[in-house]
């Protein structure tokens, strides 16, 4: 009845009358935890425990507070003991499956949700658990049959429409049956946890912007009330506020990432080298390694020791052989749970332990929350704050972080002489280009390109290009490709702005050596906001095409202004749209000036910092080594910045 008061009093009542009195023990266990007193829990249901021990709610209960309390090894023997009390208890076999699953122990998992399964045929949410880990099985077939099975039992369960829609578009990339999935569940519960941002961000996937205006309102004050209403990728997408920025990472962080007990108790390590972890799950042919794989190599392995520690998968390619050999120690942790991986990692007594991933890709902050390391860093792989109080420092430089917006980073801020981004100059570029013709562009019209995923494209900035085509004529928008529901949706904007749906080309996925030498094909590459392009911008200046963006107000939307003035580029950097979209139509009708800018990144490209390697690896590790010594002076992590030398 929600009246916890007189619940606690009650209880207490009966224990006055009878001490030993095993369901009050327990049930007054859980009340306690339920108000986040997990000591005082912990007393009473191992009393219960103790003294019922042939009780199974009692070790039900006890089991399931050990597992709240990352104490997972101890859960699953009290899971084991009641299960064998109660052979027939379909919920306490769904509840070891779920503690298996936390523990990465995931066949295990899959044959206790069957037997839970089994026993109770009609278990929703051991039906649609069972689901999710067939999904992360790769058995995608008979994850959907799931929750299809779960969502025909009860047809209103918000979280079964988000998984299944997920699994919609994750695995069969069927996109309209995820979007109606997740329109459901909002329409069913406007609040339930990060549907209405997953489906804000699924349809922004699909170039879906029906009702934009009005979602984004409702998002940007759910964030600002402290709501779960967004992840924080999808709302890099939207948001232009640092501020709103980081309210929404430290409210998902708060509620994703359950406090856990620091392994790191301010030992002091005596190696000879500083030691530094990257923690990532994108070790294969991916942005991330494309960015990064040089400085792995180049680090100076008389200072330091670098370790790899993956949560990914080997997709057996070129770029995973050169990650796995540019690493002193490459260890797998993606089937470790979080606590296992964090130990592991104080095993190895690794330093400095680097977030590469962030909220992108692989995300895991369970690690992290254990706190492994001395200082633990958020570089590179997320353009923002991740809100947790547990990281120290970001890695960011003076364009993507000015110093005003520093109160709106959680973490300290080390500011980097140039570009926070790492480029690798051993990137190859294929030698021949194909001809526009063969891939479907005007041999003699003028080409803008842009070649972000489809989910940083906003009605607002495609209204713009729209405007620019209509201006030059004979110009056409490259886009890569992305999914069919994106290619119409986009074609039907056009139409609706007056611009023949034919002017927008469509550009595959192909090799990234034979990305770059097509790129060179375009003449203009027009940056998006509030998300600009990332690896796509370096991407694009590697290749000599110029890219014209307009400085943003937070990181993501800074982060191709960086790029650019860390190559001396300042001319293609706008301060506001009405300059940018004036700056594109001034390039595109004025040939020699474009062809002037072309010349001149094709001239600063050798000697920029951006592209030098070396140079950040020696400016990255300058930082590293500041971390070590403002610790070896018993120092709180505090921002510095780092020498150009």
């Amino acid at each position: 009845m929600g009246n916890a008061a007189e619940a606690e009093r009650l209880y207490r009542e009966i224990l006055a009358a009878a001490p030993d009195y095993v369901p009050a023990l327990s049930l007054l266990g859980v009340l306690c935890s339920l108000t986040a007193r997990k000591l005082e829990a912990l007393g009473l249901m191992q009393k219960a425990a103790r003294l019922g021990p042939n009780s199974a709610p009692a070790l039900l209960n006890y089991a399931i507070l050990l597992q709240e309390m990352d104490r997972g090894d101890e859960a699953l023997a009290y899971f084991s003991r009641v299960t064998a009390l109660q052979p027939g208890n379909a919920l306490a076999h769904a509840q070891e499956a779920n503690l298996l699953v936390a523990l990465k122990r995931l066949p295990e998992a899959l044959t206790r949700f069957n037997k839970a399964i089994a026993l109770k045929p009609d278990f929703t949410a051991a039906l649609g658990n069972r689901g999710i880990v067939l999904r992360q099985l790769g058995r995608a077939d008979e994850a959907m049959a799931d929750f299809d099975k779960a969502l025909a039992l009860a047809p209103d369960n918000t979280l079964m429409l988000a998984a299944r829609g997920y699994l919609h578009w994750d695995k069969f990339r069927r996109l309209e049956p995820a979007v109606r999935d997740l329109e459901r569940a909002v329409a069913l519960h406007p609040d339930a946890d990060y549907a209405r941002g997953d489906l804000m961000h699924m349809k922004m996937l699909g170039g879906d912007w029906r009702g934009f205006a009005t979602e984004l309102a409702l998002i940007d004050a759910g964030v600002r009330a402290g709501k779960k209403i967004i992840r924080p990728f999808a709302y890099q997408a939207l948001s232009g506020s640092p501020e709103d920025l980081q309210t929404c990472a430290v409210t998902w962080t708060r509620d994703a990432v359950p406090p856990a007990p620091a392994l790191w108790q301010g030992e002091r390590y005596r190696h000879g080298k500083i030691r530094v972890g990257y923690v990532c799950g994108s070790f294969s042919k991916h942005a991330l390694a494309y960015l990064a794989a040089g400085l792995y190599e180049l680090h100076d392995r008389s200072g330091f020791e670098i370790f790899a520690f993956d949560t990914g998968r080997s997709d057996n390619s070129r770029m995973r052989a050169r990650l796995e050999s540019a690493f002193d120690k490459f260890i797998s942790i993606a089937e470790m749970s979080d606590g296992d991986a964090a130990k592991k990692i104080r095993a190895e007594e690794i330093d400095i332990l680097v977030n590469v991933d962030g909220y992108s890709g692989t995300i895991r902050m369970g690690v992290f929350a254990r706190r492994p390391a001395p200082m633990q860093v958020n570089w590179l792989g997320y353009p923002g704050t991740l809100g947790a109080d547990y990281m120290d420092y970001i890695i960011a430089d003076p364009v993507v972080i000015p110093p005003d917006d520093a109160r709106h980073y959680t973490e300290e801020i080390v500011t980097m002489p140039h570009a926070y981004q790492v480029n690798d100059a051993r990137r190859a570029i294929a030698a021949q280009s194909p001809g526009r013709a063969a891939l479907g562009l005007p041999p003699n019209g003028f080409v803008f390109c842009n070649f972000n995923q489809s989910y940083k494209l906003t009605p607002d900035i495609f209204a713009c290009w729209m405007r620019l085509l209509a201006r030059v004529e004979g110009s056409v928008l490259w886009l890569l490709e992305a999914n069919q529901t994106f290619h119409a949706n986009l074609r039907a904007a056009a139409e609706k702005e007056g611009i023949s749906g034919a002017r927008l080309i469509f550009a595959p996925i192909i090799p990234i050596e034979d990305h770059l030498a097509r790129l060179r094909l375009a003449d203009l590459f027009l940056d998006t906001l509030p998300y600009n392009a990332h690896t796509t911008a370096s991407d694009a200046l590697w290749a000599g095409l110029p890219l014209l963006t307009c400085r943003g107000q937070a990181f993501a939307g800074r982060v191709a202004a960086s790029l650019l003035l860390s190559m001396d580029m300042p001319e293609l950097v706008a301060s506001n749209m009405n300059d940018y979209e004036r700056l594109a139509l001034k390039l595109a009708h004025e040939p020699l000036l474009l062809q002037s800018l072309r010349d001149k990144i094709a001239a600063n490209r050798p000697q920029s910092p951006l592209f030098n390697t070396d140079l950040y690896r020696r400016q990255l590790e300058s930082a590293y080594r500041t971390m070590m010594e403002q610790a070896s002076r018993g120092e709180a992590a505090r921002a510095f910045r780092v020498e150009t030398g």
